[in-house]
């Protein structure tokens, strides 16, 4: 039986596999498997809206985050 890679949500801080979660890097990297300082959230509404809320993604990527993100962050919700 192979290990299922988990991670933790930043906004819920649920540990959830990997598939489940999207990957935000501070630099721009389509692939998601670029080295550097990466944050990972659950693909759903209530965490980005949570992220933007507590500013989690502002500390953990140490950058301020634009509203456009967030926007382009809601295409990836799965619900």
């Amino acid at each position: 039986m192979r290990k299922i890679p988990l991670r933790k949500c930043l906004a819920t801080g649920e540990q959830l596999p990997k598939q489940q979660l999207i990957r935000i890097v501070r630099n721009k990297d389509p692939t998601g498997k670029m080295n550097g300082r990466g944050a990972y959230l659950k693909r759903s509404h209530e965490a980005f809206v949570l992220a933007k809320k507590k500013k989690v993604l502002a500390r953990a990527l140490q950058v301020e985050i634009p509203e456009e993100i967030f926007v382009e962050l809601e295409k990836f919700a799965d619900e």
